[in-house]
């Protein structure tokens, strides 16, 4: 079935046509790899060692807090045999979600929002979400804890791909294009900045707004959101206190370098010591009890003491690699006339790629303090469950655009 509808400005002129000719794209997109390819080596690859190097880099950066703290038994493997098990479960859950086509994922994105949506309203409540830090942000279950917030970067990933796809006639609208799908992130993000989690509001924010520009919404109306948008995270900042007082730590952490200043200080501190080629695997000074967080928000500082400007300019290539065939994987499937696919692959690509920019801004100072995780590689079970099912979505977008190149289906 052909839509006659506005497509992504991406798009060249003849393709923005109701007559678009599928198999005339199909042509375009061949090349001799997808003839014995399934899938995309080149995202495989990068994904598959950021998600080793994250490995050794939390071993490593959490062998000193787990040898000092009671609540791990002083056992030095601590978090390294927990997150082996977290990255098992998301690669088994990932293989499970690579299984069901995108299709099905359209179908259900609607559901999966609001149980995401549920679960943030869980959390909230005394007694059954989890306070650590003064954030209610956790689920408890049993031995493990669950994070609605990772889990809702998906869901909106999928929601907002959703969307647009079945809003594409009214994109152009302000009151039935726009205005619902504002509604909705500001119930999301009543939600999350009341567990506080300013970074996972700006991450879901990120995607679901993302999307839909990349689906064609107005650019008046989308413009106007960005300064709304851009006052509105002001007025947040300037509003509390703990984040003012952030802001201030960042603009100058030596003033109080032992107070707000001190854990970009010491992430500072890092990187200086790691110069070129850093001291070393292991041989981190800043992981024993300065830095802290030092396995989950501020690994890559212990990266780049440990394997230097070289080790740190690694990982951001690969990086840039997986956003860079997440959103060449979203083209080919617009191409395609698979737009649900391709949004969905494009929101993916934004998540990864603005959470890793903001992680690694605030390790190198560019940016606020912020407590986000760094994707693929820090330790938490919940990023990295989502990021292996974000992932397995990507693969599944790929694989189903090889198949319709080959002349099946996806």
């Amino acid at each position: 079935m052909k839509l006659s509808l506005r497509l992504p400005a991406f798009l060249s002129p003849r393709q923005h046509s109701a007559g678009t000719d599928t198999a005339r794209a199909v042509n375009r997109l061949m090349r001799p790899a997808a003839t014995t390819r399934e899938l995309d080596p080149v995202l495989i690859w990068s994904a598959l060692t950021l998600l080793l190097i994250g490995l050794v880099m939390v071993y490593s950066s959490s062998i000193a807090i787990a040898e000092g703290s009671r609540f791990t038994g002083h056992q030095s493997h601590y978090f390294l045999l927990r997150h082996g098990i977290y990255l098992s479960l998301g690669v088994a859950l990932g293989l499970l979600a690579f299984q069901v086509p995108l299709g099905r994922w359209q179908q259900a994105a609607p559901w999966l929002f609001m149980a995401g949506v549920l679960l943030l309203v869980l959390v909230l409540i005394p007694g059954v979400g989890r306070e650590v830090n003064g954030a209610r942000r956790w689920l408890s279950l049993g031995p493990v804890n669950l994070q609605p917030s990772e889990l809702m970067k998906v869901f909106a990933a999928l929601y907002a791909a959703d969307y647009t796809v079945r809003k594409l006639d009214a994109m152009a609208s302000f009151k039935r294009g726009f205005l619902p799908m504002l509604g909705v992130i500001i119930l999301v993000g009543f939600l999350l900045l009341a567990e506080p989690d300013f970074g996972a509001f700006v991450v879901v924010s990120v995607i679901a707004f993302g999307v839909l520009f990349l689906g064609g919404v107005n650019v008046r109306l989308f413009s106007v959101l960005v300064v709304m948008a851009l006052i509105g995270f002001v007025l947040l900042i300037w509003l509390s206190p703990y984040r003012r007082d952030r802001i201030f730590g960042f603009m100058d952490p030596w003033q109080d370098a032992f107070g707000r200043g001190y854990q970009l200080s010491h992430a500072l501190i890092a990187f200086g010591r790691g110069e070129w080629f850093g001291v070393g695997l292991g041989g981190s000074v800043e992981k024993l009890f300065y830095l802290p967080e030092a396995h989950t928000d501020f690994l890559l500082a212990v990266l780049a003491e440990e394997l230097g400007f070289v080790g740190v300019l690694t990982v951001v290539m690969l990086f840039a690699l997986l956003v860079h065939r997440a959103f060449a994987i979203g083209r080919d499937a617009i191409k395609l006339e698979r737009y649900f696919a391709g949004l969905v692959a494009q929101g993916i690509g934004l998540w990864i790629g603005v959470q890793s920019f903001i992680n690694m801004g605030v390790n190198m100072g560019l940016l606020p303090t912020k407590g986000l995780t760094l994707p693929l590689m820090s330790f938490g079970g919940s990023g990295i469950v989502a990021n292996c099912l974000a992932l397995a979505i990507l693969l599944r977008v790929d694989w189903e655009n090889r198949q319709v190149m080959r002349g099946g289906r996806a």
